[in-house]
């Protein structure tokens, strides 16, 4: 008989598709990056509501800034917009937030926001959400390597007690589990260095669905696919 495992404690997203979802209606892009922050929203609580207990989206990638301005404008001034009116919410429904990424490259008042809601939210013991910014993963990497060089430059640490749990613990992501699932919408089939480290033994689950079209029904069907496989980590099926 098939055993069928429990919800995946950590879901993390690549959400991908706005721009494609908005050219199919003769929309222009920035139309499809706003309909997609408002499924955002909404996958929050269905989340919850499945007992998923950390969500780690894709939000902006160290490789975005290559886009054209007028998109990287309206990108940022969403992700503005989510730091203001987020707080209350995440007050009602006892969600944390954490931002994942190099923030020296965003804009002072963007990091204050940025700073003012985890610091409000970090006692929140429902949903952990944690929103990528200016994330790539071997960039999360790097710096993290420059923490433990400057830990062994000082004294602090030998570099022969370092260990992969050294290295976990000097990431973006020190305290929170490694992804069970990751989803990618859009029918592209790659990572694109999002959690690369942290998702060593990560499920994946891939759908043509573009992200302002994903659902509740869409994340219950990556769960479900999730639940019925086998997760080995390395070891013999059992």
């Amino acid at each position: 008989m098939e055993e069928t495992r429990s919800v995946p404690q950590h879901v993390a997203i690549i959400m991908d598709g706005n721009g494609r979802w908005a050219k199919k209606r003769g929309l222009p892009r920035t139309a499809g990056h706003y309909q997609g922050a408002k499924v955002v929203e909404q996958i929050l609580y269905d989340a919850d509501a499945m007992g998923i207990k950390y969500l780690t989206v894709y939000a902006f990638s160290t490789e975005n800034w290559s886009r054209p301005q007028s998109e990287v404008k309206t990108l940022m001034n969403l992700l503005r917009t989510y730091m203001r009116t987020s707080l209350q919410k995440c007050a009602k429904n006892n969600v944390r937030i954490r931002v994942l990424g190099d923030r020296s490259k965003l804009d002072e008042d963007l990091i204050e926001a940025i700073d003012d809601l985890e610091r409000d939210t970090k006692n929140n013991t429902g949903l952990q959400f944690q929103i990528a910014i200016n994330y790539g993963g071997r960039d999360d990497i790097r710096r993290g390597v420059m923490k433990i060089a400057e830990k062994v430059r000082s004294g602090e640490l030998d570099p022969a007690s370092i260990t992969e749990e050294t290295v976990s613990e000097n990431l973006d992501t020190a305290d929170i589990p490694d992804p069970d699932l990751l989803i990618r919408t859009s029918g592209e089939l790659r990572i694109s260095n999002f959690l690369i480290w942290q998702c060593a033994y990560t499920e994946y689950y891939f759908t043509d669905v573009l992200w302002p079209d994903f659902n509740k029904e869409e994340l219950q069907k990556a769960v479900d696919a999730y639940m019925h496989r086998e997760r080995r980590m390395g070891g013999l099926m059992q």
